[in-house]
């Protein structure tokens, strides 16, 4: 008869004498490459003569794909490749000042029904494939870039949420306040489920909400008459804000349709500075619903309720500013992701800090001034510096830790603005017809 003796190699030998432990220590190479000896013992039918045949046996453990899980590999793998080229980059401004808080905002939408409605402001249809080329602000190389164009408001997502939804560090007021961020969640899960269109969802502040909202409004009307643009103090007659009542996305959204054909639409938190910036070529603002907390209002670390409505809202009434505003998101269809960056802080310095001239004197227009009562008070008394805005110079630094603003960037008026931002973005969007 034929014998079969199996002798493990020399590792495992090991492993079995000192238990388990030992076993364990073994490299993965050795674990994945192990040496087998195989013994047959054969007697001889004739005379009893007994042969041993020794076989080494190397197993290699390695594992390859299986027919079906080929494409999904070179999916993945396809997939790692890409997200490692694309650059992202980030912008947030959160203004921690005395009584006042300032945001740059980055939003977008997440479209999550297949239904398409015609675009605003370009030409309806799917997204094109556009070649983005080099152009001012200039890049380090001449490398050309493929993206997609959004061609309506349905084409920008807005669920690449970059930080502040529900998920709160651990300085932020509302941080160990359990019942404040499960409603911070289920708002921004209203925000993500809204199609372009469609109506807003109102919501029933709670007593506290309306309590931060009153002290907050009540402490910058103050300063308003001496401290803000006519455009400014015009838009806040018009909307009527009380302080009993706080006011509905969907009202001011309607309000925004009549006078400038700018829209609202809700979103979950801060975002991804293109797609925020991109919805502002379409007429669209993407505004936040929730409020901020409560223990301090006139203070928060991200876009809330009272920056959007106070803030940004009014100045968007005016067409010359909104025309103004738009520019900046035609700019941003066609920037390559370093020009994102630059054209981040040539909005930072105008529809967050911006300043204009009336009759000799500052007055602020921006919404990260005007929801801060004390970015305000520093932008008219302070130790500040005032610049003429030039679009195509390299900006400063966006500061938003280190205090108030150390530098606002003047306009004249805002038809002069439109006018600068429009001859300055007419290089972005002329590359739709390049190559």
């Amino acid at each position: 008869g034929i014998q079969q003796h199996t002798a493990y190699s020399t590792e495992e030998k090991q492993g079995a004498r000192g238990g388990g432990n030992e076993r364990a220590r073994t490299s993965r190479r050795e674990k994945e490459s192990r040496r087998s000896l195989l013994g047959l013992v054969v007697r001889s039918p004739r005379d009893g003569r007994v042969f041993l045949f020794v076989l080494f046996l190397v197993s290699h453990r390695a594992r390859f794909p299986k027919p079906h899980e080929v494409g999904r590999t070179h999916a993945l793998k396809q997939q790692r490749v890409s997200r490692r080229s694309e650059s992202m980059v980030t912008s947030t401004g959160a203004k921690r000042a005395r009584g006042g808080a300032a945001q740059m905002r980055a939003t977008s939408h997440t479209t999550r029904r297949a239904a398409r409605r015609p675009g605003l402001g370009l030409a309806a249809g799917g997204p094109r494939r556009v070649v983005v080329r080099r152009a001012a602000p200039p890049m380090e190389n001449d490398q050309e870039v493929a993206r997609q164009i959004p061609k309506s408001i349905h084409d920008i997502d807005n669920g690449k949420i970059l930080g502040f939804d529900a998920n709160l560090s651990e300085d932020h007021p509302g941080f160990h306040d359990e019942d404040y961020k499960q409603r911070r969640s289920w708002i921004a899960s209203l925000a993500r489920d809204i199609v372009p269109g469609d109506p807003i969802p109102r919501l029933e502040y709670r007593p506290e909400e309306q309590e931060t909202w009153a002290k907050a409004l009540g402490e910058l009307e103050k300063l308003f008459p001496t401290h803000a643009c006519k455009e400014f103090l015009d838009a806040v007659d018009r909307l009527d804000f009380r302080p009993d009542v706080v006011p509905q996305l969907q009202d001011v959204h309607e309000v925004l349709q009549e006078t400038s054909g700018f829209a609202i639409r809700p979103v979950a938190g801060l975002l991804h500075p293109r797609d925020f910036l991109n919805g502002l070529a379409f007429k669209t603002f993407h505004s936040t619903q929730y409020m901020r907390h409560f223990s301090q209002p006139m203070y928060t670390p991200e876009p809330d309720l009272i920056h959007e409505i106070i803030g940004h809202i009014p100045m968007l009434t005016n067409k010359y500013y909104a025309d103004m505003v738009q520019q900046i998101g035609l700019a941003s269809l066609y920037a390559t992701d370093k020009e994102i960056w630059h054209l981040t802080k040539v909005y930072w310095y105008t529809v967050e800090f911006g300043v204009v001239m009336e009759e000799e004197e500052v007055k602020a227009f921006g919404a990260g001034i005007l929801s801060s009562y004390g970015e305000l008070d520093h932008m008219k008394t302070g130790d500040r510096e005032l610049a003429p805005l030039d679009p195509w110079a390299k900006q400063p630094k966006m500061s938003y830790k280190d205090g108030f603003q150390k530098k606002y960037f003047v306009l004249s008026s805002f038809e002069e603005g439109s006018e600068l931002l429009r001859r300055y973005s007419k290089q972005y969007i002329d590359r739709e017809h390049q190559g």
